[in-house]
Parts: C-alpha cells; sequence; structure tokens
C-alpha cells in the first residue's frame, strides 16, 4: 500500500513517520523549508513514545511534482492520500489534488472541525472522500522536526461509501503494525462530532485567554464558559441528527480536567505564532451552522467575535 500524505505538519508529519519507521510506503507532499529539511535530512520526530529519523520514499513541494517524482522512480502511485493541511489550507490544497487521484484512490482527510468531507467532496467527488480524526498534540518545532507534546497519539476513521472499506481496512493494518491507536468505529460521523465538541471547547477557551486548560479549568468563570462552548455544540450535534448521550458534556468536562495541565489547544499556537486561525471551521462555525437551525449559541458567537481580528493572522493585523 502506498500512501501519500497532504500536509507534513504536525499531524501528518507524526503519523507519516510512525508508518515509515513499520516499512509502510510513505511519500509526503510538503512545502517551504520543512520539506526541504525533509528531503534533504530526513523527518525527525521527537517523542515521549520513542523518538525518530525516518526518510519518505518522496517528497516534492505540490501533488503534481510528486506524481512527476514518482513516475519517474517507478514507485505505484496513491492507494490512500492522508489530507493533513491546516483548514485554512484545505480548499486551495483540495483544488491541487488531481495528479494524484485515479480510480480507487481514497483521500481521508484528518482536519478539526466538521466540513472538510463537505469541502473535498465538491472538489474531487464525495465517492473518494473517506473521514477520519486525529487526537494528538504536535507542532513543527523547526525544519524537519515534528514535537509530539502529550501523552496520546490516536487515529479514528471510517468509511462514507461502501467501497473505501477494502482501502481503509488495509490502511487500518498499517497504522495496528506501526503500533499506532488506530480504529474504525462504527459510526465516524458521530465519531467527528464527538471530538468536535471537546475541541471547540479547549481551542475558544486557550486561544480566548491565552491560557493553558489547567488555569481554565480552575477558575470557576472560565470553566463555566468552557462548559457553556460545549453544551451549545452538543445542542448542535443534536440538531443535525448525531444522537450524543445525555452526559456527554458533563464526560468532556471530565476530559479537560484528565488532560495535562500545560496542553492548550493548536488554534493558541497559532495565534501566538502570528498564524491564521481555524476559528471559521471551529466556533465560527457552530454560530453558522447554529443559525441555520434557529438555534442561539451564545457563548460560541462571543468567542467568534473576541478572536476575529486574529483570524487572518499577524500579517493582515499589521496592514488593517
Amino acid at each position: 500500500m502506498h500512501i501519500v500524505i497532504i500536509g507534513a505538519g504536525g499531524i501528518g508529519g507524526y503519523f507519516g513517520a510512525r508508518l515509515i519507521q513499520a516499512g509502510a510506503q510513505v511519500s509526503f507532499v510538503a512545502r517551504g523549508a520543512h520539506g526541504q529539511a525533509i528531503a534533504e535530512h530526513g523527518l525527525r520526530v521527537t517523542s515521549a513514545l520513542g523518538d525518530a529519523l525516518v526518510r519518505p520514499h518522496a517528497v516534492a513541494a505540490t501533488p503534481a511534482a510528486l506524481a512527476v517524482a514518482l513516475a519517474a522512480a517507478g514507485l505505484a502511485p496513491a492507494d490512500l492520500i492522508v489530507f493533513a493541511v491546516k483548514l485554512p489550507d484545505a480548499e486551495a490544497a483540495a483544488a491541487t489534488l488531481a495528479p494524484l487521484l485515479h480510480p480507487g484512490c481514497i483521500v481521508l482527510p484528518l482536519q478539526n472541525g466538521v466540513d472538510v468531507t463537505e469541502l473535498l467532496g465538491a472538489q474531487i467527488g464525495a465517492e473518494a472522500v473517506a473521514a477520519g480524526v486525529a487526537y494528538i498534540a504536535t507542532k513543527v518545532a523547526g525544519p524537519g522536526v515534528i514535537e509530539h507534546g502529550g501523552p496520546f497519539a490516536r487515529l479514528r476513521f471510517g468509511a462514507l461509501q461502501p467501497a473505501q472499506e477494502p482501502c481503509l481496512r488495509a490502511f487500518l493494518a498499517a497504522c495496528q503494525g506501526a503500533g499506532i491507536d488506530a480504529e474504525m468505529p462504527p459510526d465516524i460521523r458521530r465519531t467527528l462530532w464527538e471530538k468536535f465538541v471537546f475541541l471547540v471547547g479547549l481551542s475558544s477557551l486557550t486561544a480566548l485567554t491565552r491560557q493553558p486548560v489547567g488555569v481554565i479549568r480552575a477558575e470557576p468563570e472560565m470553566r463555566h464558559l468552557l462548559r457553556q462552548v460545549m453544551d451549545e455544540v452538543c445542542a448542535l450535534a443534536r440538531a443535525e441528527g448525531q444522537a450524543l448521550a445525555t452526559d456527554f458534556a458533563d464526560q468532556q468536562m471530565a476530559l479537560a480536567d484528565s488532560i495535562p495541565a500545560h496542553m492548550k489547544a493548536s488554534m493558541l499556537h497559532d495565534l501566538e505564532a502570528g498564524r491564521r486561525l481555524e476559528l471559521p471551521w471551529l466556533a465560527a462555525a457552530v454560530v453558522r451552522r447554529s443559525a441555520g437551525l434557529g438555534l442561539q449559541a451564545p457563548a460560541c458567537r462571543f468567542v467568534a467575535a473576541a478572536l476575529t481580528p486574529y483570524v487572518n493572522g499577524a500579517a493582515a493585523m499589521a496592514q488593517a
């Protein structure tokens, strides 16, 4: 099985490296200094689960360039494309996938949020798009280096069309062979929404307050706002047909109490670095989708309003 990863950032880089360690055939589309470092020196992972230095089968800056490199090297085309770019780049990246696509090739997005499968389906056709979520705290620590900063690294993915099952089962076997905690749950759409509840809560409060989760959960007013955001996302999920447990928000608050106190959502890392934010696909998406169903989402609306000035990053702020 040939796996192509679009985006060698924290998620794509980490899981790709683990697959390569186990002998899987993995190639990357990675841009800039990070992609150049991977091509020249390999991809390095630092992690409590074990450090690694691996070399992918091929690296290129664009899908078109990778398709040419694969053909020149006599390598098989992609069986599975792991789509792991940041959400602000997703639409533009999806429009470049055509050179790597062929009948039977499956695209597995691992972005945050619940909109990306629709975005990809509009670009490449719904028959090729599966769904997945990653549970991991990682970042690009420097060109060619991925830093894994948490105790967990899990993948959950599933088919949205019956014909996708064999490819995803093969990918599951590759992940499990690499020691990755991977699973194909029976209802991947529900899994997406379950992660979305926690993610919108954590991203909203850590970015809004510029504080890690330990501070937020210990301060009563911050904790109350975190719970309110999660309640609003749960209400939206149920309105969209997801049968979340009645105590699901309680479970997510318990999860927030269990994770390391220093943890921050990736949106806060992006805010601190002056990068574009995933806000339009997180709290702002809750506001938009709730309004379409006649629901109120005042806590998410407050978060979205407060963070909107930063959504396009430091460069946009400087030009304002």
